[in-house]
């Protein structure tokens, strides 16, 4: 008999690639364009399939300088993602795309050393956008995640590149390698590099609820919680999970909110009761701007152009 010790246990489900080894189990699905499950050492990780998210919940800047009147598209093309293409890979071969009835020529046993699934998804911005999501597991459960976002004439600024993961419960804390505090492309001259620690999942308590919590030019976040929605689990017991750099440095948020959320509500009050994580891992983030008045808009190289094409990528761990 093979070993399979070290290999990965791929299960081709009709509308699902299932991916399993030792404490890990993930599932992708065809339909909703991304992770649906992500399943460490039994504890689930995924409240909602991953998904790229463009839109931050504007800030007093933003709307002085009519930002969100000019790329508003974004808000609305980020919710609903069409899913143009799939393309599996075993072994970096592409094959047939898994779903029933091509499935029935698997068998319930097999092992491989590696796994990629690339989702193609198409936003209705004018012209349309493309954003090509692609996860390649290893046999040890490592998923780089890279993330491509291609440009086209005519569509307006980004707010922010990222693939959000929406976690059932809250962390209670998150600890990261980076800049100290909240940092924005042009808001990072105060930030000290090192090792943070922050307990729970702070939110900046403006009058208006707005865009917050970034940290830029981070090499590894990781996110502990103790609770899970299993109502088995009686005990607390902490639990973690690492994002890390591959390439370059990324940016990113952790809060109990949505940006759909922050940008619902217009005051403190109206925020929904806190019950998830929110982490946002970011490959772009447009500046915050107000130099010269709250109101100025953001300086040239903070901007992220629309027309151009963009890509970062990172590994849970």
């Amino acid at each position: 008999m093979e070993n399979t010790a070290t290999k990965l246990r791929v299960i081709y489900g009709d509308c699902t690639l299932g991916l399993k080894g030792k404490g890990f189990h993930y599932i992708f699905s065809y339909t909703r364009g991304g992770m649906e499950s992500l399943n460490k050492n039994g504890k689930e990780w995924l409240y909602r399939e991953t998904l790229p998210t463009f839109w931050r919940a504007l800030t007093d800047n933003d709307r002085g300088n009519g930002f969100g009147y000019r790329s508003s598209v974004w808000l609305g093309a980020g919710k609903y993602p069409k899913v143009k293409q799939i393309q599996v890979k075993i072994e970096d071969t592409a094959i047939e795309l898994p779903i029933a009835p091509v499935n029935n020529q698997y068998s319930n046993t097999e092992y491989v050393s590696s796994a990629e699934i690339l989702f193609t998804l198409e936003y209705n911005t004018v012209p349309k956008t493309e954003v090509v999501v692609s996860y390649r597991i290893n046999a040890l459960g490592e998923i780089k995640v890279n993330v491509v976002y291609h440009g086209q004439k005519g569509v307006p600024e980004l707010p922010l590149l990222g693939i959000r993961f929406i976690m059932p419960t809250q962390a209670t804390s998150f600890t990261y390698e980076g800049l100290s505090g909240e940092t924005y492309p042009d808001r990072m001259a105060g930030g000290v590099e090192g090792i943070y620690k922050i307990t729970g999942l702070p939110v900046t308590p403006y009058l208006v609820p707005q865009d917050c919590g970034v940290h830029m030019k981070t090499k590894w976040v990781e996110i502990t919680r103790d609770t899970t929605l299993s109502n088995v689990e009686k005990e607390k017991e902490k639990f973690s999970l690492r994002f890390e750099q591959v390439t370059g440095d990324f940016a990113f948020s952790a809060l109990p909110y949505t940006a759909e959320e922050l940008e619902n509500a217009t005051h403190r009050e109206e925020l929904p009761p806190a019950r998830r994580t929110v982490l946002t891992m970011l490959g772009r983030v447009r500046g915050v701007g107000g130099i010269n008045s709250w109101g100025a808009d953001v300086e040239d190289d903070y901007h992220i152009s629309g027309e151009e094409d963009h890509e970062f990528s990172f590994v849970i761990k």
